[in-house]
């Protein structure tokens, strides 16, 4: 178990030790992670754009975002309260879901005429909808689980290792999962292999990019908890919400 203060304050406590404690910002963390994957799935994937001759999916801007949030919450609050976050997010997930199937599915008013638009950006079919919530719930759990034990392995030094580290492993595990899933046999094999390779590329680097935002967020967290959890005897299966 790691115990004492710091220069700024923060205690190292294992995740057990936490226990009840009050948490400050934890609720509007997982807020912020639940809206951010929802956002990007439901408003970026829906849109194609080309840039300087490139062109992807609207949602690589902002969905890799939440793996940010996900290292932040991991490595601030501890794996456990993480994968709360996920299961949270897999259930927001779902009943974006359902409920943009059942409103797709509603037969429009008499004189509405939008009715196709409304399927174009909302009518996503259920194999994709099954590739990203799998992907996501996968990704996920693979980027909490790499950052908590290399935190342990680093003694929770050298953070910007930690991050590109998992999720470099997460966002592969992403992309391994959901390109396959959703357009193998609809796509070439060429071209599943070569967009789940250059997005798995383009989320890393987008990572790399945010590394001092993530610093600047982690370490301001850390001082406002006046905590660092360490996941020293955590329980690291995903198949559970409790702490």
């Amino acid at each position: 178990m790691h115990s004492g203060m710091s220069e700024e304050g923060i205690r190292k406590i294992d995740a057990y030790a936490l226990g009840a404690r009050p948490l400050r910002y934890f609720d509007f963390c997982m807020a912020a992670f639940v809206a951010i994957l929802l956002l990007s799935n439901l408003i970026g994937a829906a849109k194609l754009s080309t840039v300087g001759g490139f062109t992807f999916g609207a949602g690589i801007l902002f969905f890799p975002l939440g793996y940010v949030l996900g290292d932040v919450l991991t490595e601030v609050y501890g794996y456990a309260r993480a994968r709360r976050c996920v299961w949270a997010g897999f259930g927001a997930m779902l009943f974006m879901a359902l409920m943009s199937w059942v409103v797709v599915q509603l037969p429009p008013a008499e004189g509405w005429p939008d009715q196709k638009a409304y399927e174009a950006v909302f009518g996503s079919t259920w194999r994709i909808v099954f590739a990203s919530v799998t992907a996501f719930w996968a990704g996920e759990f693979a980027n909490s689980f790499v950052l908590a034990k290399m935190k342990l392995l680093t003694q929770g030094k050298h953070l910007w290792t930690r991050t590109i580290g998992s999720t470099i492993v997460g966002q592969g595990v992403d992309s391994l999962f959901f390109y396959p899933l959703a357009f193998y046999g609809i796509w070439t094999q060429e071209q599943v292999l070569t967009v789940m390779i250059t997005n798995w590329a383009m989320k890393v680097g987008w990572e790399v990019v945010l590394t001092p935002v993530t610093y600047m967020v982690v370490n301001g967290l850390k001082r406002a908890e006046g905590l660092d959890v360490y996941d020293e005897g955590t329980n690291f299966t995903p198949f559970r919400a409790s702490l």
